[in-house]
């Protein structure tokens, strides 16, 4: 009686060629929205204030698809104060902020759910899962506290790496209530910066940034810790 040979193990480089161009798709995208500016968000700002009673909503729906495509969340947020004010603005700055995550979590999972679980193999991809289950949504909250990170090319990485939806959503308005208050109250102060607005958003925007540089320095600490050990072992 012979033994039954295992099949060989799936070659990886499709996993590494799709997740490449995945990877090049969304660094062009990058470039052409938010560093050559394709798109004229003035534009965009004046047909949305052309709705009238449903701008609101009309800005939550465009300003979260725009935000998946790489425009700043900065202009948009700052676009919602103008034209809204500096409290219904927020509500819509979070909306809009709410709906990119999603929006963009569920094209990362769709392109690269797969791929990346091929590239980490079963025990790898099992073990993440468990940890996201645990973590994913402290995750999604402290990378919005990471200052110079794209919130969009996170929820896409989020997203290739299984985080739930749910996740998503509620960590992204979690973790962006200080940001989008500062740059909706600072919109909103446009034509008076030297307002107490501004200086209480100028004011948030400094705490947020000490705590995301000290959470970053602390979580690199200790995943370099953790490193350290599992080689130990």
């Amino acid at each position: 009686m012979s033994e039954i040979d295992e099949p060989p193990p799936a070659p990886r480089w499709p996993h590494v060629v799709r997740l490449a161009v995945v990877v090049a798709f969304l660094l062009g995208l990058f470039y052409l929205v938010a560093v050559a500016r394709v798109i004229d968000v003035e534009a965009v700002r004046g047909a949305v204030a052309a709705t009238g009673p449903v701008a609101p909503v009309a800005y939550i729906v465009v300003s979260a698809l725009l935000g998946a495509v790489f425009v700043p969340g900065p202009i948009l947020a700052a676009g919602s104060g103008v034209l809204f004010g500096p409290v219904l603005g927020l509500f819509v700055t979070l909306g809009a902020t709410v709906g990119t995550a999603v929006v963009a979590s569920l094209i990362g999972r769709r392109a690269g759910r797969g791929s990346a679980r091929g590239l980490l193999g079963t025990d790898r991809a099992d073990r993440l899962d468990a940890l996201i289950e645990r973590w994913g949504l402290w995750a999604v909250v402290g990378q919005r506290f990471i200052p110079g990170v794209s919130d969009a090319l996170a929820s896409y990485a989020f997203g290739a790496f299984g985080v739930p939806v749910w996740q998503m959503a509620v960590g992204a308005f979690i973790g962006s209530v200080p940001r989008a208050f500062v740059y909706t109250a600072l919109g909103a102060s446009i034509g008076d910066l030297s307002s107490p607005l501004a200086y209480v958003a100028v004011a948030v925007w400094c705490i947020t940034a000490v705590i995301g540089a000290f959470a970053t320095h602390h979580g690199y600490r200790k995943w370099r810790a953790h490193a350290r050990s599992t080689q130990a072992e």
